[in-house]
């Protein structure tokens, strides 16, 4: 389902990965990983495009978090591609422990094992809220 021989989704976090393998048979609509685990160097990359392209540290913290402080470093967050599918996953996600993080990104999820009972926590505006991304 997921392709385990690309890194990105390889070194995702096993509870994580399987999350998503769990939601994606029920989805009735493909689940695309368009981003997953991401190597620090190939982070930093991403973190000076978003300077180059939004001008400034602070406003590409908005979308790119640092290398020490990124969810997607640590195997622990996926951005899915298409919008139907993010949409679902926003819809249906915490029933298998999926939840959207961030408000400006409806791509990004990341694992809550808790949100099948209590459903996912309020969303962050966008990264510069996270307490994770203060490190």
């Amino acid at each position: 389902m997921f392709d385990d021989g690309i890194a990105g989704v390889a070194n995702l976090d096993p509870e994580l990965l399987g999350a998503l393998r769990q939601a994606a048979t029920h989805a009735g609509i493909e689940l695309l990983v368009e981003g997953g685990w991401r190597s620090p160097g190939y982070q930093e990359h991403l973190l000076r495009e978003a300077v180059s392209r939004y001008g400034s540290e602070e406003e590409a913290a908005r979308w790119v978090a640092t290398p020490g402080a990124s969810a997607h470093v640590s195997g622990d967050a996926v951005d899915v591609g298409r919008a139907a599918a993010a949409g679902w996953l926003s819809e249906h996600g915490a029933a298998y422990g999926l939840c959207q993080i961030y408000g400006n990104e409806p791509w990004h999820f990341e694992l809550r094992p808790a949100a099948g009972d209590q459903g996912c926590p309020r969303m962050y505006p966008d990264p510069t809220h996270d307490p994770r991304m203060q490190r």
